[in-house]
Formats: structure tokens, sequence, C-alpha cells
């Protein structure tokens, strides 16, 4: 079992950068492979990037690419979200998840999910 706690949401103006983190309780968080989702609201939750439990392996949605890193420290049990260059389209609820699934993007892959962090992006 694992349980997900995400923090370092707020508001930003355009251009600008936040780091969301992901801390994971359970011993078993570095079995998982991590990913974080966003729901902006009236519309589905999406993925945005995923990482492997050795953090060796990332993919990323085309919408985020270049701009977001995802990263992982297995020490701390926390995944992050780095995410520069901001945009008012980038405003949602973001949420971190765990599969075991390698490398999936669709949600219902994931079997453990935080409650979320609001991030709004001002234009």
């Amino acid at each position: 079992q694992v349980q997900l706690v995400e923090s370092g949401g707020g508001l930003v103006q355009a251009g600008g950068s936040l780091r969301l983190s992901c801390a994971a309780s359970g011993r078993t968080f570095r079995n998982y492979y991590m990913g974080w989702f966003r729901q902006a609201p009236g519309k589905e939750r999406d993925f945005i990037a995923t990482i492997t439990w050795s953090g060796g392996t990332t993919y990323y949605a085309d919408s985020v690419k270049g701009r977001f890193t995802i990263s992982r420290d297995n020490a701390k049990n926390t995944v992050y979200l780095q995410m520069n260059s901001l945009r008012p389209e980038d405003t949602a609820d973001y949420s971190c998840a765990a599969t075991g699934f390698y490398r999936s993007t669709r949600k219902n892959d994931y079997d453990y999910w935080g409650q979320g962090t609001q991030v709004t992006v001002s234009s």
C-alpha cells in the first residue's frame, strides 16, 4: 500500500515556475512507477509525465515536453514535478499516482492517488 501527499501548488504568473512534490509512505514506494496527472475544471484528468522506479526513464505528454521535468528521490520517498515556462492553460489540479505498469499514460492503470494540489497560472 502506498499513500501519496502532494504539495507545492499555488498561484504563479505566466512564464513562472513551480516545483510540486509528492511524498509517499509505505516501504514499497521504490517498486512503483510514478506519474503526474492534472485536471482542469470541467475537463478529463490528463496524463503529464511518468518515471520508472530507478528514475532512469521518463516520458511526457507533448503539451508539457521541454517545460516540465519529473524526478524522484527513493531515499526520501518523494517524486517531483518541476514546471517551468508556465502558461494559463496549465491551470489545473495536479495529482501524483503510483502504478505497476511501465510508462503508462492511462489513469486507470494507476492504483494509488494523492489528493491533489492546485496550480493557477495568471496571464
